[in-house]
């Protein structure tokens, strides 16, 4: 990407993307924290209403991570975050909050 598409490109800063990106996030690090580490850091009811909230129509900016949660994620579970590419990320995020509540 050059730098004038950087500052012209719509998406950059679209708040559905942004939403569905930090949604896919969040509910990432709690499965994992969840599945993982067996530390829960959200409410099951939480964690249900979020998943519930994925949008997997939306294209997020990171297309390799699209690709798999179309592929892998199902509202009704976890444990698809066994399976997740970003692992190490997961573990350090949840770590981290884990670190912060306790």
């Amino acid at each position: 990407m050059s730098l004038e598409q950087f500052f012209t490109d719509d998406d950059m800063y679209n708040p559905t993307v942004d939403t569905e990106t930090k949604n896919r996030i969040k509910l990432s690090v709690a499965a994992y924290a969840y599945e993982v580490l067996n530390q829960p850091i959200m409410t099951d009811g939480d964690f249900d209403a979020l998943a519930k909230k994925i949008d997997l129509s939306v294209n997020t900016r990171r297309p390799d991570l699209d690709k798999w949660f179309r592929e892998n994620f199902s509202s009704s579970t976890g444990m698809w975050v066994l399976n997740h590419p970003d692992r190490r990320k997961l573990d350090t995020l949840a770590s981290n909050i884990l670190k912060n509540i306790s």
